[in-house]
This record gives C-alpha cells, sequence and structure tokens, in this order.
C-alpha cells in the first residue's frame, strides 16, 4: 500500500458555492470534495465548474486532500465536468471521486478520459487519484471489480442514502441504526466495502449523516464503522470535523502502545534481543501478528500527525 493520506474527515463542499469554498480553506478537514454532483442544481453546474477551477488554482488548502465530485456516468454532465476541471486545474487537485458506480467499466472509462486530459496538457499520467462511491445494490455486488478496476483507485466510499433507495429500505434518516431493526442493517454493506478496500490495499470511507447539528449521533455513527477499520468518514457540516478526526484517529494511548510493540518486536528478533520470534512487553506476550496490528494503529497514528508520549527502553540482561 501506498503512504498512508490521512482521510478521517472529508468535507462537502458545494461547487456552486463560492463563499462556502473559500470558507473550506481554513477549516480541519484531512480531506475536501468540492462537490458538482447532489450539491449542485443542474443549471448550476457550469458555473459551479469554474468557480471549483478558481477555487483550486487560487490555492490556500495547506495540506488537505483536494478532490473534485463529478456526475455520475449515467448523466449528461460527467465528461465535461472532468475535462474542464482537470484541464483547468489538474495540477491542483488530488483526486476525482465517481458517484453512483455500478461496474469496473465506469472506473476504466474515467481512467481512459484521465489519460487522454493528462497527456494532451504535460500533465503526469496516472498522479490523479480515483475515488469510487458505492451507491447502489449494483455497486455493491461489484464492488471487488471496481475496487481492482484501476491503479487509480484510492478509495472506495459508501453512499447510503442512495444506496437505501436503491434496495428500498424503509427509513428517511440516513446511516443511523432504526428502532425496528434488532440489529445494525448496513453491517453488511460497510463490511462489504472494507473488505474490497483491503483486497486492494486503499482506504475505506464512511458516508454521511444528515443530521448535521445532532453531533452526538454522529459520533455514535461513526464509532461503528471505525471500530470495524474504516478510515474516515463524510462531513457536511463544519461541527462535525472535529469529531470525525477524533473517532477515526487512535486514542492516544492506542497509539504510544502500538508504537511500542514495534520498538519491543524489532528489538526482540535482532542479534542484541536474542534473536526471538516472540517476546514480552509487560504482561503481554507479542508476536509477528501483534506487529502486523500494531503497524495498523501506528500507521493511522502517523497519518493523522500524533506524536508519542512514551518511549521503548530495551530490558537489561
Amino acid at each position: 500500500m501506498a503512504e498512508l493520506r490521512s482521510r478521517r474527515s472529508n468535507l462537502a463542499v458545494p461547487g456552486s458555492n463560492p463563499r462556502f469554498l473559500e470558507k473550506a480553506k481554513s477549516l480541519p478537514a484531512d480531506q475536501v470534495f468540492l462537490d458538482l454532483e447532489d450539491a449542485c442544481a443542474p443549471l448550476a453546474k457550469p458555473g459551479a465548474r469554474k468557480n471549483i477551477v478558481a477555487a483550486l488554482n487560487e490555492g490556500g488548502w495547506g495540506s488537505k486532500i483536494r478532490t473534485v465530485r463529478v456526475n455520475d456516468w449515467t448523466t449528461e454532465w460527467t465528461y465535461r465536468d472532468v475535462v474542464e476541471v482537470v484541464e483547468g486545474a489538474g495540477a491542483e487537485l488530488d483526486c476525482l471521486m465517481l458517484p453512483k458506480v455500478a461496474d469496473a467499466a465506469q472506473v476504466k472509462a474515467l481512467d481512459l478520459l484521465l489519460t487522454q486530459i493528462e497527456k494532451a496538457n504535460g500533465l503526469e499520467v496516472g498522479r490523479i487519484g480515483i475515488e469510487a462511491q458505492i451507491e447502489t445494490a449494483q455497486g455493491l455486488i461489484n464492488v471487488n471489480d471496481i475496487a481492482f478496476a484501476s491503479d487509480r483507485i484510492e478509495t472506495i466510499i459508501f453512499g447510503p442514502a442512495d444506496f437505501m433507495a436503491s434496495i428500498g429500505m424503509r427509513s428517511l434518516v440516513v446511516g443511523a441504526l432504526h428502532p425496528d431493526y434488532p440489529g445494525d442493517p448496513f453491517h453488511h454493506i460497510l463490511m462489504t466495502i472494507l473488505m474490497a478496500a483491503r483486497a486492494r490495499g486503499v482506504q475505506a470511507i464512511d458516508g454521511p449523516f444528515l443530521q448535521v447539528r445532532d453531533v452526538d449521533a454522529f459520533r455514535e455513527v461513526a464509532k461503528r464503522s471505525a471500530m470495524l477499520g474504516f478510515d474516515g468518514k463524510w462531513v457536511l457540516h463544519p461541527g462535525q470535523i472535529d469529531a470525525a478526526n477524533e473517532i477515526y484517529a487512535p486514542s492516544q494511548a492506542d497509539y504510544d502502545h502500538a508504537e511500542l510493540i514495534l520498538d519491543a518486536y524489532d528489538w526482540a528478533t535482532s542479534e542484541a534481543g536474542g534473536k526471538k520470534g516472540s517476546a514480552m512487553l509487560g504482561d503481554e506476550m507479542i508476536d509477528e501478528a501483534s506487529r502486523k496490528m500494531a503497524l495498523v494503529i501506528a500507521g493511522k497514528g502517523r497519518a493523522a500527525g500524533m506524536s508519542r508520549t512514551s518511549s521503548f527502553t530495551p530490558p537489561e540482561g
């Protein structure tokens, strides 16, 4: 897997609103996606493309991952979205997000179009990534092929609202549990997306929670996908950003512990440590499996910019 880029919070910003585009630059989200799809009315899309190109070229985004969500391939807008945005600001763009991905062919089509634009405009071929959004039953059935459809794939994203409509789910509360179902109706969907993402070696991102002023409810929903292993979640309101950044990063204690495991195992397997395949860290036995688990937590902590508050000291004798 490529070096992990933190995507704990993925802020949606409507491309049709220049004020929101400017404000997003100062917010502490790991990623922003400038939206040409659902957040833009059909008549506003041409102007939104121009707004997004201008906002990207003006800079000021800091270390944020800069993504643009284009319209899906069943519409008449997709090719113009891609051409105008990448020709206008391709050097300032990290990824394109493709919504409502139904099959691998749609990802391959975007890859081919991107490659042509990059070649024609002197851009580095293959640098711009693709984020694939799963929002239908067909997309979920094909998610493994979608994940492997292009080397550009960087994330697989769950789009709950359209997915709920796609399968006829009897709920109008997006992303939350329902009192009439004795469990989590999204568990299978999230795990299927997560397995495809991990098999491909890319990140898995949970979708939005629409009750934007209820941060406590957002936290409860986010904790479930974070516990499964998701790397981040969409945020639709600045008030959700801090919660997402906290929940999708390890706790300080877990991060410190993971780094200690890595140091202790590295020492135990060395000549000085006796070339042991397992060792004790306090009262805990650690081995190669422990190292792999610790790498996950440490990687997320490092990507989030966390600093250690403890250090490993080899045992005497």
